[in-house]
């Protein structure tokens, strides 16, 4: 009951007695509670082998209720085991679904298995009191599918995991120079010919290796509503990113008139088969908004997200400064250089987004020649960014390279594969503070939460994902959600405890996390070139 993660915010054990979950104990929801108890069902008697059927409330010492108490506010919950059972509350069904969480994890590693291991286990919730809730509500993971593929399988597996951990953002980064993965039936070329390349750079971009073999994929608009309604079933919200105006040379590559074609033979391009900044960014013209609208209309109907992410990072200007269209486009419109012009492109959808009923947020960049007014912020780069969209009153989302890009390596041994970055330890992980302390507690309240980045230049499968995301995602998914201490505080040799009875729920899953030791002989990559940074990461 000390090894929950998250950390709850208060639990009360009583001095003896458990909950035993037998042949004979029922299940039982009550309205608003449906959803949670499907799930907690399914993933329990998969696990246990009882069959938990459908009960009413609990008249005996060994079932599980669930049910709605608005009293408890937004996804809180209320856990009790005691001789009458075990009672899950929730604020709502969100929280239900939270506080059906931590019960499987109080039923030990076994119960995240998929079928049962030994048929005379005994599933016991020792007797307690647990009352939680979360301190942000955008807890979130971003997933880069443009550089490396995941199949639609890996994508509902990494939904399971970020339900485990009580994640409840998914942010799904869907194109890229590197790759277009999402089905648009208004323009098919997008994946016909940008969800491939035909090859791929194995290792950082300095590398001289190469896997020759094509790489690609996409989701078909099936895939997509297949994938958004299972993460809402897990009180998941999808929030898809289309790049605009950089990070755009597998869309040109499919539709070259989107390019800056007065600049450089558009029709000569390809989707991007290595890693780094490309310099081949969208034409700020009437007809690529409007392809773009288009796309984003489409988009829109598959993904019912109060937020649509548009990228805006990394967007070089040397294209436009050299082009004698966009130079006339920037007079036209009266701006006073490229970075305006940038701030103009990103405004533009701004405005088409809210007048659907929709809210732009972009990388800190969008920042540049401007702020959208309405826009949030995904602050990356460092604090700076988010602090100062805080202060002008815009939302924000905190995810610092510095401290919660997962593709950052995990430790200075030679042995680390494809060193990327920064050294950023579990411990690190666990002592990010999301929000700034100079922030007012006015301005702090648009910090709505935070998120931790998983970029896949250099992970070419799901086992190299799990690998750079496990277990220091389980110290993210703390920070998000537990009422911690400030961050030199913070008790992280009992966090580390946790972690070792984490570990085995994650065996149980069949994660392939990096080891406290380091990698497995398996994990690492010996002779891959990587980019590591040397010293620690400046805060800001």
């Amino acid at each position: 009951m000390t090894e929950l993660i998250p950390a709850p915010r208060a639990v009360l054990a009583a001095s003896s007695g458990e909950v035993r979950l037998t042949a004979r104990s029922r299940l039982h929801a009550g309205p608003g509670a449906e959803g949670a108890e499907r799930w907690l069902r399914t993933v329990l008697g998969q696990a246990t082998g009882l069959p938990l059927r459908e009960g009413r409330e609990p008249d005996g010492t060994d079932g599980i209720a669930l049910r709605v108490d608005g009293r408890l506010g937004p996804e809180a919950y209320r856990l009790v085991s005691d001789a009458r059972g075990v009672l899950v509350e929730g604020g709502d069904a969100a929280g239900v679904f939270w506080g059906a969480q931590t019960l499987r994890q109080l039923l030990g590693p076994d119960a995240h298995r998929r079928a049962p291991v030994r048929r005379d286990r005994i599933w016991a919730v020792p007797h307690l009191t647990i009352e939680d809730a979360p301190r942000f509500r955008w807890r979130g993971l971003m997933l880069d599918v443009a550089r490396h593929f995941m199949p639609k399988d890996g994508v509902l597996r990494y939904l399971d995991l970020m339900a485990a951990h009580k994640l409840n953002v998914f942010h799904f980064h869907l194109t890229d120079d590197q790759g277009w993965r999402i089905e648009i039936r208004r323009h098919p070329r997008l994946t016909e010919i940008g969800a491939w390349r035909a090859r791929t750079k194995f290792g950082h971009r300095a590398s001289p290796l190469w896997d020759e073999k094509p790489h690609g994929g996409h989701y078909t608009q099936d895939d997509i509503r297949e994938i958004v309604a299972y993460a809402a079933e897990r009180h998941i919200t999808v929030v898809p990113e289309i790049d605009v105006p950089g990070h755009s040379q597998a869309a040109i590559a499919a539709y070259p008139e989107l390019g800056n074609t007065d600049v450089i033979d558009t029709t000569a391009l390809s989707v991007w088969d290595t890693w780094g900044v490309n310099p081949n960014v969208l034409a700020p013209t009437d007809n690529t908004l409007r392809f773009y609208e288009e796309v984003f209309e489409e988009v829109l109907d598959l993904f019912p997200s109060e937020f649509v992410h548009i990228g805006g990072d990394e967007c070089p200007k040397e294209q436009w400064r050299s082009s004698p269209a966009v130079q006339a486009r920037i007079a036209e419109l009266g701006l006073a250089d490229e970075d305006a012009l940038q701030s103009w492109f990103v405004r533009h959808f701004d405005t088409w987004l809210s007048a659907r009923g929709r809210r732009l947020i972009g990388w800190d960049e969008i920042l540049e020649g401007g702020l959208a007014d309405g826009a949030a912020v995904s602050s990356w780069r460092g604090y700076a960014g988010g602090t100062a969209a805080a202060r002008a009153g815009h939302d924000v989302v905190m995810c610092p390279e510095q401290h919660v890009y997962l593709d950052h390596r995990q430790d200075g041994g030679p042995d680390e594969p494809v060193p990327i970055g920064w050294i950023r330890t579990l411990e690190d992980v666990y002592r990010f503070e999301p929000v700034p302390p100079e922030l007012t507690p006015a301005q702090a309240a648009h910090v709505i939460g935070t998120q931790a980045n998983v970029w896949t230049e250099a992970m070419e499968d799901a086992a190299r994902v799990d690998y750079q995301v496990f277990p220091r995602l389980a110290a993210f998914a703390e920070v998000a959600w537990s009422a911690l201490s400030a961050p030199g505080e913070r008790d992280f040799a009992d966090f580390e405890r946790r972690t070792v009875a984490h570990c085995a729920r994650l065996d149980a899953l069949g994660v392939a996390y990096r080891p406290p030791g380091g990698p497995r002989p398996w994990q690492r990559r010996p002779g891959v070139l990587g980019r590591p940074i040397e010293g620690p990461p400046s805060r800001r």
